[in-house]
């Protein structure tokens, strides 16, 4: 499964190949509210097809009726505005005073589209720098903690995973959420040392290791961008993983699990020097409330939870399986072990 960015990109690459007049449209800078995020992309070819969004799509309309009564002339890139007055803000859907600011950049092979997918195949992250003046462009590794910026007439986007997930654990569940994790541009690796789960393991794009997994953890380096599940119901592999996680700089550690059996585990991480501000990070019973019964909406409970943790969502806002009254059945690949 790719995400949005990555199929605008393989469309994009795919048109150059194929020798059409194309263009890639980033999204710069918004002021006030807008639909799309700073770096949200969109691919336009010269016969009118798009691939992804910049706005609800009222700009998407614009820009396909642009090159539908003009062609794709330009040469070199463009900044491009929409919504400064009121009534553009009306007219192109976007609240009122809202702004937001688009590079839009005539491809080419030179614009090295295939050179920056064969580097995301490697799951590396890439800056992708483009001189707005010329259209040239260059990539380089970027940092974990790199955002896109503009220096010197130079737009530096990134791409790539900028966020980890380890995963304890290699069965239906864990499954289900390494899918979708890759599509939300998670590194996604699934640790598990127990050779009969692994054998059934055929999910690309996801790295499978067999070290154990508190190994794994250590060896990780973990940091604010990397998040921790331990889905094996297994003390023997999550307990120790989950200590070197809750001592880490990880922005989100969780355990599937019973109220009851996560309390037990609380009390065995205890013994490992962990103190009350560390188990207190602890994601267990993992997931927000949302009534998930099968593997798949158990995924998207979990994945929820992780989100709202990553932007910073309070946590009085979030109904999680801990403090939610739950009916009988309900979540109940969540709650037993």
């Amino acid at each position: 499964m790719d995400s949005i960015d990555l199929e605008v990109l393989k469309s994009a690459a795919g048109w150059v190949a194929d020798g059409l007049r194309c263009e890639l449209v980033t999204v710069v800078k918004t002021w006030g509210s807008s639909p799309r995020p700073i770096g949200a992309l969109l691919a336009i070819c010269g016969d009118g097809r798009v691939v992804g969004s910049v706005s609800g799509g009222c700009i998407e309309d614009d820009l396909i009726e642009q090159v539908r009564l003009h062609g794709i002339s330009r040469t070199t890139p463009e900044l491009v505005s929409y919504g400064i007055s009121a009534d553009e803000a009306h007219r192109f859907g976007l609240p009122c005073g809202g702004t937001i600011e688009l590079a839009i950049e005539p491809l080419s092979p030179a614009s090295g589209l295939q050179e920056l997918l064969s580097r995301l195949e490697r799951r590396q992250l890439v800056e992708r720098r483009l001189h707005l003046r010329s259209g040239a462009v260059s990539m380089a590794h970027a940092a974990p903690g790199a955002n896109q910026h503009i220096e010197a007439d130079v737009l530096c986007t990134v791409h790539g995973p900028r966020w980890r997930l380890f995963i304890i654990g290699a069965g239906q569940l864990s499954r289900f959420v390494a899918q979708v994790a890759s599509a939300m541009d998670y590194h996604v690796t699934v640790c598990d040392p127990r050779e009969e789960y692994r054998g059934g393991w055929n999910v690309a794009g996801v790295d499978l290791v067999h070290v154990m997994p508190d190994d794994l953890v250590i060896e990780a380096r973990l940091d604010g961008r990397s998040a921790v599940l331990a889905l094996t119901h297994d003390p023997k592999l999550d307990d120790l993983a989950l200590m070197e996680a809750l001592k880490s700089d990880a922005f989100y550690v969780g355990a599937i699990g019973s109220r009851v059996n996560n309390a037990r585990r609380r009390e065995r991480l205890k013994l490992f020097d962990l103190d009350d501000a560390d188990l207190a990070r602890l994601h267990g019973p993992v997931g927000l409330y949302i009534g998930s019964k099968t593997p798949a909406e158990i995924a998207i409970s979990i994945l929820a939870e992780m989100t709202a943790v990553k932007n910073g969502v309070p946590a009085a806002l979030q109904v999680n399986h801990a403090s939610a009254l739950e009916p009988p059945g309900a979540d109940a690949c969540a709650r037993a072990e």
